[in-house]
């Protein structure tokens, strides 16, 4: 008896190990896991655009060669956008950014003078908001700067991306498989229909996500072209790749423009900001509860802190892929945690004496 407790004791210590040893090789390896889940979620959206051209009598072949050419065109297009014209782009709006705070702190000084002291003492300390404002879009400025200055990295995971998109997007049967198999028997049926469920809270999710980015990078550009502020299409940009992070994403965005606006007038970031905030309403009242079937609700205190904790982190691109993976891990909650285990559980018959 005494070996029996001791081998299931050393079992379930080994198994602990290795638990903790598998965590800390995906700890390590993490942006490769993290260009892999990129790469799963476009062949999630790809493989539908396959399906869709299979029921419009396509043979899956021919759906396949027509879904990996888009995937090739849309991929030159982003790099020549990217090291044409986005790239020269975002190098001249890091040098403007810290003119636009010193034109901030200026403008400041020349308020704080012109007010009376007892109404300054009542204001909160605008010098330590102007030093929060550069700290944070220092941290801005370089999590995107790394993300987008380092040209071979940026490729090479670019084309990293493509190559597993188009790998799971033509077989994605083993890899399926793959993960099925490493259940129990009497519980693979139960993970291909979760593995289903996820599948279809991403598709809601890109469904919604990618005609929202759509709307807000073009609404932006357009924006303030007619206000003039200076580099409107990488703000765009930046507003249509930050609009994957919500709640945060808004704010990070507008940051960069009010500041550039700041070198012209007070009142020309003022424009900015009631164009972020209408771009914003109407994104978030009319856009998006017309593009979403279902929108995937997820608790905004909750999906805060772990936003930050993915950007702390993951970094730039752990904040991108943060809603996505919370989705996933709302949907494997739902599913396994909740209908499998604590719906089911019955608890032991009390014992009569």
């Amino acid at each position: 008896m005494n070996r029996g407790i001791y081998v299931v004791g050393l079992g379930e210590w080994i198994g602990f190990l290795a638990l903790v040893v598998s965590l800390y090789i995906l700890w390590k390896i993490r942006a490769i896991v993290l260009l892999f889940f990129t790469a799963v979620i476009l062949a999630i959206a790809l493989n539908r655009l396959v399906r869709r051209l299979q029921q419009s009598g396509a043979r899956r072949e021919v759906a396949i060669a027509l879904t990996v050419g888009i995937v090739l065109v849309l991929s030159s297009v982003f790099i020549f956008l990217i090291f044409t014209r986005l790239s020269s782009q975002f190098e001249e709006l890091t040098q403007l950014i810290p003119l636009g705070i010193e034109q901030l702190r200026s403008w400041i000084d020349w308020l704080q003078a012109r007010v009376p002291e007892p109404a300054i003492n009542n204001i909160p300390n605008l010098d330590n908001l102007t030093r929060q404002l550069q700290t944070f879009s220092q941290w801005v400025i370089s999590h995107i700067y790394l993300f987008l200055s380092n040209s071979f990295s940026l490729v090479i995971n670019f084309l990293l991306i493509t190559v597993l998109t188009i790998m799971l997007v033509v077989n994605p049967v083993p890899y399926r498989r793959v993960i099925i198999s490493l259940f129990p028997a009497f519980y693979r049926q139960r993970v291909d229909e979760i593995l289903t469920e996820c599948e279809k809270s991403l598709m809601g999710w890109l469904a919604g996500i990618a005609l929202s980015m759509t709307f807000i990078g073009i609404t932006t550009t357009v924006g303030l072209f007619f206000l003039q502020v200076q580099l409107p299409f990488i703000n765009g940009f930046l507003a249509f790749l930050l609009a994957l992070i919500p709640y945060v994403g808004a704010i990070l965005s507008a940051v960069p423009p009010m500041l550039l606006a700041l070198l012209d007038s007070p009142g020309k970031a003022g424009g900015v900001l009631l164009l972020y905030f209408a771009i914003q309403q109407i994104e978030g009242n009319f856009v998006t509860p017309i593009i979403m079937e279902k929108q995937v609700s997820l608790l905004p205190a909750y999906t805060l802190a772990l936003l930050g904790a993915f950007g702390s982190l993951l970094g730039f691109l752990g904040l991108l892929l943060a809603l996505p993976i919370l989705i996933i891990a709302q949907t494997l909650v739902q599913e396994v945690l909740i209908k499998d285990i604590l719906d089911r559980w019955e608890t032991a018959p009390s014992r009569k004496p």
